[in-house]
């Protein structure tokens, strides 16, 4: 079961000593393709689901493994009670069929099944409550509170390329120095792998310099390299209370820390927003502006509309209201 990893059965007996070497090597080579079908941070969801659901089988003394319909159905319920989010327990049913798929079994969401975790969506209702975008005048406040130190010029630089490049926290996190090029037109960054391009082949991104030179993502990021020195390897790295840097890649928990951080010292609520008010916040400001759907998809890489509208209704409330300039 550790990382949903196929194990292969292969009888080599009757094979020569040279394509039975062969052919074991090939195993252990599609066991390691099978880690990478799934992106590290699934992969760790689902252990942690499939975690969770192995030790409320032990509390009552129910098989996980497999586990029969009735079992699945009783979980479902438990989460439903103790006031897990539908999107939460939509990804432990993912976590706990895949773990069947894995182990040779059938998956225990059947028919009966699906109509409880029909019963708890209309009962707790599936309305996720999102985390705020952090739009331009939010961001711009944020700058003027960073200080003029190490940390101040590396979270000026991450939070300007994460809204301005409509990232997400992984992407940020993953950018090397040699997957950024500085052209006059601004900043192009190579996506190595992002959760829309799982096979890696690569998306370049578009960052503009800015208008002011307080809030350009492009001169942020030359004067993050020249105070870090840094010339190659990650570009955002965490840095000690003694001011000192780190040679490795910060994590992408620490920048919805930097974010929360700076909100909270601009006198917001920090538990409304997250890491990914930057890449939402760039798609709800430029809605705001007027911006097309077609120019917002192609920079925060949506392949779907469904979400982008959602940003784009939200960024446009007050642009052609119906009970604006009434005489109210």
């Amino acid at each position: 079961m550790e990382g949903f990893i196929i194990e292969v059965e292969v009888h080599t007996t009757r094979l020569p000593e040279a394509a039975e070497k062969q052919l074991l090597l090939l195993i252990e080579q599609a066991k390691d393709y099978s880690k990478n079908a799934k992106s590290a941070n699934t992969l760790k969801s689902y252990r942690k689901d499939w975690e969770h659901f192995t030790n409320w089988c032990e509390t009552f003394s129910l098989n996980s493994l497999p586990a029969n319909e009735d079992t699945f159905a009783l979980y479902l319920s438990a989460l439903a009670i103790d006031g897990y989010k539908a999107s939460t327990i939509q990804r432990r049913m993912s976590a706990i069929s895949v773990a069947h798929s894995v182990a040779g079994f059938e998956s225990p969401t059947t028919s009966k099944v699906k109509v409880v975790w029909a019963g708890i969506k209309r009962s707790i209702g599936t309305a996720e409550k999102g985390k705020l975008p952090i739009v331009i005048d939010t961001l711009k406040a944020i700058l003027q509170t960073l200080p003029q130190s190490l940390s101040g010029t590396r979270d000026r630089a991450l939070l300007l390329i994460g809204f301005a490049g409509a990232l997400r926290r992984s992407e940020l996190v993953s950018l090397d120095v040699n997957d950024i090029n500085i052209t006059n037109e601004g900043l192009i960054l190579n996506l190595r792998s992002s959760k829309t391009d799982q096979e890696g082949q690569g998306t370049p991104i578009g960052i503009p310099y800015g208008e002011f030179e307080s809030s350009c993502p492009v001169r942020s990021y030359i004067a993050w390299l020249k105070a870090s020195g840094i010339e190659y390897g990650p570009v955002f790295r965490p840095i000690n209370r003694h001011g000192q840097l780190s040679d490795k890649r910060l994590s992408d928990r620490a920048v919805a820390l930097i974010v929360k951080r700076w909100i909270s010292e601009v006198g917001m609520n920090e538990s409304d927003y997250s890491g990914h008010s930057l890449r939402s916040g760039l798609a709800t400001s430029a809605a705001m502006l007027g911006k097309s759907e077609r120019s917002i998809m192609e920079q925060t890489r949506h392949t779907s509309t469904t979400m982008v509208r959602r940003y784009i209704r939200m960024g446009s409330l007050f642009n052609e209201n119906a009970a604006k300039n009434i005489g109210l």
